[in-house]
């Protein structure tokens, strides 16, 4: 089981589960297993839904939930407590979403494709830090913290973008609903280590299911739900369920995910007719997130308070920019939904999330080896100088 929570095992499955699904969507199988995935499953009648939508609205809210209650913590009692340790990293994060968005909407303007500006912003936290685990080995330990922090702020841009983008005709009944729910589940998780600690996980998992059911029919995306519950429930319970749940999120939802949004067919066209949905995301990933992040980053560290810079050359933040354009899960959930309406644009958008994906990670291998070795070396020579 510690091998599914490592950084390294899930990120090899993520990217084998999400190549296996370009490959079945151009072979002969394709079509078949196409229509499986949009077959409906549920309570005919009452709540039904297609395989695809369970497994974007559904089990990503499981892996949402875990990203909350690890942000939750982030912002409590970790790297994001407070303003002055939050306030280097945000300005960077702010970098590697502002220029991202620039760049596709500089290459997209006057196009059909404006609406997928958002798909560059995220980064894959579980991946980058799967590469930095691989190659960084003697890498400091400042590093790892920065790119937390950065992922951590990253996918709040994206659950922002999430919940305030793609909500259209909200239910303010069901939403209200929800909301009453959540506070309830606060409040019971509160009491978790009582004698009653069976029945009352029994009316937790109740109550969360009941929330992400109320979030669905709100009309604001279900995977909110898993933030919502994440960030109410009381820290200790919350850190011990993410710790349960991480090798299932690891080893079945994201490569789940990356399987099915990866189902897209290739098209028959030569690069040049490809749209900017495609070139855009392909670009302003790897670029935007590289330019982005170590401008923005090098800057805050000049502008931070004595004593509060981590001691990153900017070398080093070169390496987390490349690592912050490795888009993959919260990038392809984004796609999924800035062009729900037009299926060759949200095709040629998730194939610019792989392919940009794919150069970041290997752009980030490149620089974080080239870094690792760098400072293996000064603290071989240090310790050789003492």
């Amino acid at each position: 089981m510690s091998l599914l929570r490592s950084a390294r095992f899930p990120a090899i499955i993520l990217l084998v589960a999400a190549g296996l699904g370009l490959f079945v969507a151009n072979s002969a199988c394709g079509p078949a297993v196409d229509d499986a995935m949009h077959a409906h499953l549920g309570i005919p009648g009452v709540f039904e839904l297609s395989l695809s939508h369970w497994i974007k609205d559904g089990l990503l809210a499981v892996f949402f939930f875990v990203v909350a209650v690890e942000l939750q913590y982030e912002l409590t009692a970790g790297q994001l407590n407070s303003a002055r340790k939050a306030l280097q990293p945000a300005i960077a994060a702010a970098g590697g979403v502002l220029i991202p968005i620039a760049i596709y909407a500089a290459m997209a303007w006057g196009s059909g494709a404006t609406a997928g500006w958002p798909i560059p912003t995220a980064t894959d936290i579980a991946f980058a830090l799967g590469v930095l685990a691989v190659f960084g080995r003697g890498l400091p330990s400042a590093l790892r913290v920065f790119l937390l922090a950065l992922a951590i702020l990253d996918d709040i841009v994206g659950i922002v973008f999430i919940a305030v983008l793609f909500t259209t005709g909200v239910n303010v009944a069901a939403l209200v609903g929800a909301a009453v729910a959540v506070v309830a589940f606060g409040i019971l998780s509160r009491q978790l280590d009582t004698r009653a600690r069976m029945p009352l996980a029994v009316l937790l998992t109740l109550l969360a299911i009941a929330t992400w059911v109320l979030v669905y029919l709100s009309g604001v995306h279900a995977t909110i739900a898993g933030v919502a519950l994440g960030l109410a429930m009381a820290q200790r319970p919350a850190l011990r369920v993410r710790h349960e749940l991480e090798p299932w999120v690891n080893v079945i939802v994201l490569p789940v995910f990356a399987f099915s949004a990866a189902l897209v067919p290739i098209p028959s066209v030569p690069l040049s007719e490809l749209s900017p949905a495609f070139w855009g995301v392909l670009v302003a990933l790897p670029v935007g997130k590289v330019v982005g992040i170590s401008l923005f980053g090098w800057i805050s560290l000049r502008i931070g308070g004595r004593g509060s810079a981590p001691p990153l050359a900017f070398s080093d933040l070169l390496a987390a920019g490349a690592l912050g354009g490795i888009g993959f899960t919260v990038s392809l959930l984004l796609s999924e939904l800035a062009f729900s309406d037009d299926e060759a644009y949200r095709d040629q958008a998730t194939l610019g999330v792989l392919a940009g994906s794919v150069i970041s990670l290997l752009l980030a291998a490149g620089l974080v080896s080239w870094r690792a070795w760098h400072h293996r070396r000064r603290t071989a020579a240090a310790s050789v100088t003492t």
